[in-house]
């Protein structure tokens, strides 16, 4: 039988992942193409065949979630390899038989929570495997990873002989869903958590209520969802099969039900508790109303108390979210009775107000078994120390919140809706910055972050390629060690889970061609697509500021910006290549013709590309950018001419070179043409050499 190790303490799982790193590069043994990648390992010699003779076999601790896991696995393995593993008859009794034999030690608590063991050691030989965790949850863990170290060989699919010994760095790793401002169907919903749990993610923070809509079906009180979603709403039969479906693959399920403010979506079914008169009706478009909770009258906390019982009911998880966030103040202070209540409470403010609100949830909600979670406005001195805050200000917010003895995760930097590139949100610690000078007693109380994905601009349709696979990097910083920080690593590995994740159901790639083929009306959309490989959405919140008309809930989301990754992985690698050709001091022939090739097709692409637009009314927009691509593809051309040459060009070049650089710079359709900084490389290069000599 195959015995778990005793887990080793955190400092000698660093140690030892730092010595095994060392002794792979020492020894030339391959790069580990997982993500995240383990606390520690060490590479054998060989590799384990993987054929249809595959099979499977537990030991030890059983229950039907480790069945499950192990049917899953097996089609999940058939899936991405093509080989055909029959489930029924891929599993044995016989551990001693087994390619793979798994053994758990005990049970996992009946509800997930954060700290458990979810640690596991899988190795891997020429003559089989063994994986052994704990618990269920460890085993979970470890099969995913055992998927990922499967790959195509010369001799056919294989898993390379290695020992992993593997636990996370924090035990909350989430991510969380805005399904209240585009409502996110559950297949959606649940292919996401099939990411999650690929990468080892374990937190689903489920945000269900906004000011433009209430997700959830209230049997309490039916006007919610009956005014307050359009019809758009999860039944309790829907919410109670997706936790099902998450605590199988180790995932909790947190929701959140926006508080006092943010809840214009309660009052169209419920205006009496507002704090202004009305009438309400749901919002279509995005930002901070004025409607907010009123925090002054007892109905409102009887509402509450009788609503959070039955989410407590249905949300077995001890965590409950109350938002608290963007309460702009403006009908409290319009409001006599709520500035008397102020005054006579010894409010001081808007502030105090909110803080007498949250201790009187809290008190609800602890009442209900649960622990409430809000974002760092509900940071107050008032506020009990059992309340757990979640930083989307930073660091430093993170660092306040554990001083005064909350415990706390950080979302700040970690916002995919945003669209910043991978390698931005990977530089995020939460124990960097202000939480880097923390004491360990108050560093303890820092419990990891989230990810989020806010709905504004997102539809089911591009709702994975706004998460995947930036989120696998955000993954990665809170599961590995803090060592582990390698961009070019990283970004090498996010393009190998990028593709594994299609093998899910993910939709992040498939659905970037039939948008395009949307745009052009027709299969013709090669010219297209050589504009949109090399074009990012506009980072930040300039979508919004950049638009020409206001954006709503109502708006199609169909147009290029959509199509287009927050990322281009092509623009990047014509960085590296535009880096690695400037580094050899021009001398690289081979280097220099792939430049060419790709420049001469950027120039001539908007010829190409100018009567598929001239038929579609979505690509009208995108003529200005199409025709910048093609100055920067002639502009680099001509640096690489003056670089073979060792001609120095003219001032008026360089100055003509610098108005098509900075023209071509500026967002047009909200798009950004990623490759223009690499091209100003090679102008400024071929602007600053030193002529040849006659």
């Amino acid at each position: 039988m195959f015995v778990p190790r005793i887990p080793l303490p955190l400092f000698a799982w660093m140690t030892l992942c730092l010595l095994c790193a060392c002794q792979a590069n020492a020894q030339g043994q391959p790069s580990l193409s997982l993500m995240p990648l383990p606390s520690s390992y060490e590479f054998g010699t060989g590799h384990l065949t993987i054929d249809p003779s595959f099979t499977v076999a537990l030991s030890g601790y059983r229950e039907a979630r480790l069945d499950r896991a192990v049917d899953r696995f097996l089609r999940n393995l058939a899936r991405q390899t093509g080989l055909p593993l029959n489930v029924k008859y891929a599993r044995t009794g016989d551990a001693s038989k087994a390619t793979l034999a798994i053994h758990t030690s005990h049970a996992s608590k009946a509800i997930q929570e954060p700290g458990e063991d979810e640690s596991y050691v899988l190795e891997v030989t020429t003559s089989g495997a063994q994986l052994a965790a704990a618990n269920p949850l460890g085993i979970l863990h470890g099969l995913e990873t055992f998927l990922q170290l499967v790959a195509i060989t010369p001799g056919g699919f294989a898993a390379p002989a290695i020992t992993i010994q593997d636990r996370p760095r924090f035990p909350w790793r989430g991510l969380m869903i805005d399904a209240a401002r585009h409502f996110i169907p559950i297949d959606v919903l649940k292919r996401n958590l099939d990411g999650m749990s690929a990468v080892k993610m374990n937190v689903f923070h489920w945000h269900l209520s906004d000011n433009q809509g209430f997700r959830v079906e209230s049997k309490r009180f039916p006007r919610l969802q009956g005014f307050g979603s359009d019809g758009l709403y999860y039944t309790r039969d829907e919410i109670r099969d997706l936790i099902a479906y998450a605590r199988d693959r180790g995932i909790r399920v947190v929701p959140e039900f926006d508080m006092p403010g943010h809840s214009t979506a309660w009052f169209a079914g419920y205006p009496e508790l507002a704090s202004g008169p009305g009438p309400y009706e749901i919002e279509r478009r995005w930002g901070v109303f004025d409607p907010a909770m009123d925090p002054t009258r007892e109905s409102t906390y009887q509402f509450l108390d009788a609503f959070i019982a039955e989410m407590a009911q249905l949300f077995p998880d001890r965590y409950f979210h109350i938002g608290g966030d963007a309460v702009n103040g403006k009908q409290w202070d319009a409001n006599p009775r709520m500035r008397e209540f102020i005054r006579l409470h010894d409010l001081k403010d808007d502030q105090g107000l909110q803080a007498y609100f949250n201790k009187r949830i809290q008190r609800i909600v602890t009442r209900r078994g649960k622990i409430m979670i809000g974002w760092d406005e509900i940071l107050h001195p008032d506020v009990p120390k059992n309340v757990l805050v979640q930083s989307w200000r930073g660091q430093q917010s993170l660092a306040t919140a554990a001083q005064a003895g909350h415990r706390g995760i950080l979302s700040s930097g970690y916002y995919l809706d945003l669209i910043w590139p991978a390698e931005r949100h990977y530089a995020v610690d939460p124990m960097t910055g202000a939480a880097a000078n923390l004491g360990p007693q108050e560093q303890a109380r820092i419990l990891g972050g989230e990810a989020c994905m806010w709905a504004e601009h997102v539809s089911p349709e591009t709702m994975d390629s706004r998460i995947w696979p930036r989120n696998a990097a955000i993954a990665e910083r809170l599961w590995s060690p803090a060592e582990v920080r390698d961009p070019a690593s990283m970004y090498a590995r996010l393009e190998e889970i990028s593709r594994r994740l299609d093998w899910l159901g993910l939709t992040h790639n498939s659905n970037y061609v039939p948008m395009l083929e949307r745009l052009t009306g027709s299969g013709n959309i090669a010219p297209l697509r050589t504009l949109a490989d090399v074009v990012e959405p506009v980072q930040g919140y300039q979508r919004s500021a950049l638009a020409t008309t206001e954006p709503t809930s109502a708006t199609p989301l169909n147009r290029l910006i959509d199509a287009a990754r927050p990322e281009s992985m092509a623009a990047r690698r014509f960085a590296e290549q535009v880096d690695q050709f400037l580094a050899g001091q021009h001398r690289e022939e081979d280097s220099a013709a792939r430049l060419r090739a790709q420049l001469a097709l950027w120039r001539d692409n908007d010829s190409k590309l100018q009567p598929l637009i001239g038929r579609s009314f979505l690509l009208e927009e995108v003529a200005p950018l199409s025709q910048n691509l093609s100055t920067l593809g002639a502009a680099g051309l001509a640096a690489l001419d003056f670089i073979a040459r060792g001609e120095k060009p003219s001032e008026e070049w360089k100055a003509q070179q610098a108005a098509v650089i900075e023209e071509a710079r500026k967002p047009k359709a909200q798009l950004l043409l990623t490759v223009a900084p690499a091209v100003t490389k090679l102008v400024e290069a071929a602007s600053f050499q030193k002529p040849s000599p006659e």
